[in-house]
């Protein structure tokens, strides 16, 4: 690719790839029961040529959000932030001094799911490498999640429990801190310890949600009494009979929710929280599936409960950093920043991430009002202190002396 223009190459391999992926080429209106369908008008895609005078250095050692001129690298183009009557993709390349470049994007969420925009991303990798038409062929299928006629919703979904925020505790859109996190072999570790020997083979992915949940939680201070819940998010594409097509692209995931009283969450051991966090991931089947849809069309599309809610999203398999547009793999891919949506703070994502030591793990950014991420990062940190180390006390006397001698034994 030497000597090649990496934004000629995007823009066109973005429009090869929208002949096949033709839908995001359109734009969303509303129909009866607030039920949300494609106009394929092939108004296109938004696309933003961008040049920086800063090289990948200048962004630092260890790349991970909230990343610095965000809003230089995505430029929020005036009227296109709408669910409806707005283009579906923002897609900006920014080149950059030393040759390399950013590739950002946005995408209107009710058309794909992390997998399914990591699919899109891929194929447009793949014709910009040449490749006449993506390896997995695009599939569309949207009524294979129809709801059925009539809509029985069998399961119970508290994830879309209407709320009102008596106390006032959403998370305010002033003085808001972004940090991230790094969980590396060594963190994960030391959450295994803390959880009982029954818990220690959960996933990675339970374990931090828990902890986190529970750090969060101690930070923002609710009344004891009230309810708190953490919303996780299953792939459930597998969970279907069949399983839903490999080329699907829309979302196939579920909200599934754990909730308990502010009070029990910081008081309890963090292994009560990682067994909420695992019977609520253990909800989601092809009958919970069905019943979600049910309920969408029976109660008019709701919005999931964000009062007191913390949204964890597990992207390190997803595959945003094997995304190759003809210059090699990405030295970071995933999401921007956390805390992003209708209310911020809200969400935070699981990526994939090496330190600048080379060590593998996972990054997770996470968005506070910044008095409560200073108690967050405080909690979490004894958390991950490791364990004190036990000292053995030995009391020596000897036939010939009256002294004595403490000796210690690691």
């Amino acid at each position: 690719m030497r000597g090649r223009d990496p934004v000629k190459v995007i823009r066109e391999a973005v429009a090869k790839t929208l002949v096949f992926y033709y839908p995001f080429a359109g734009r969303l209106r509303e129909m009866a029961g607030r039920k949300l369908a494609v106009d394929c008008t092939g108004e296109g895609v938004l696309f933003v040529e961008a040049d920086a005078d800063v090289t990948l250095k200048d962004f630092g050692d260890a790349l991970q959000p909230p990343f610095p001129c965000l809003e230089e690298l995505l430029f929020d183009v005036p009227g296109s932030g709408e669910v409806l009557h707005s283009p579906l993709l923002l897609i900006q390349v920014t080149r950059l001094k030393c040759g390399g470049f950013i590739f950002a994007l946005r995408l209107n969420h009710t058309m794909s799911d992390a997998a399914g925009l990591v699919q899109f991303m891929t194929a447009v990798g793949e014709m910009a490498r040449g490749a006449p038409a993506p390896s997995i062929p695009p599939v569309w299928q949207r009524e294979l999640l129809n709801a059925r006629n009539p809509p029985r919703v069998t399961c119970t979904h508290r994830e879309y429990d209407q709320v009102a925020d008596t106390k006032g505790t959403i998370v305010p859109l002033d003085d808001m801190a972004h940090r991230s996190f790094f969980f590396g072999p060594t963190e994960v570790a030391a959450l295994r310890r803390l959880v009982p020997p029954h818990l220690r083979r959960s996933s990675t992915f339970e374990l931090l949600a828990a902890c986190l949940w529970r750090c969060r939680t101690v930070a923002l201070r609710p009344d004891p009494e009230e309810e708190v819940r953490v919303i996780c998010i299953v792939n459930a594409r597998s969970k279907f009979n069949p399983p839903l097509p490999s080329g699907y692209y829309g979302n196939g995931f579920a909200f599934p929710v754990a909730l308990t009283t502010a009070g029990k969450l910081c008081e309890n051991p963090v292994g009560y929280a990682v067994e909420l966090v695992k019977k609520a991931k253990a909800e989601v089947t092809e009958e919970y599936m069905r019943s979600v849809a049910d309920l969408m069309v029976s109660s008019g599309r709701p919005h999931f409960t964000v009062v007191r809610s913390y949204l964890v999203s597990d992207l390190t398999h997803a595959g945003f950093g094997e995304v190759d547009f003809g210059w090699g793999k990405a030295v970071y891919g995933g999401a921007a920043k956390g805390g992003v949506g209708a209310i911020p703070g809200v969400a935070s994502f699981f990526i994939p991430f090496n330190n600048t030591s080379g060590e593998q793990g996972i990054v997770v950014p996470v968005c506070l009002p910044a008095p409560a991420m200073d108690i967050f990062v405080k909690e979490l940190q004894s958390m991950l202190k490791p364990p004190p180390v036990p000292a053995v006390v030995e009391h020596i006397a000897t036939a010939t002396s009256s002294k004595t001698f403490i000796t210690s034994a690691l």
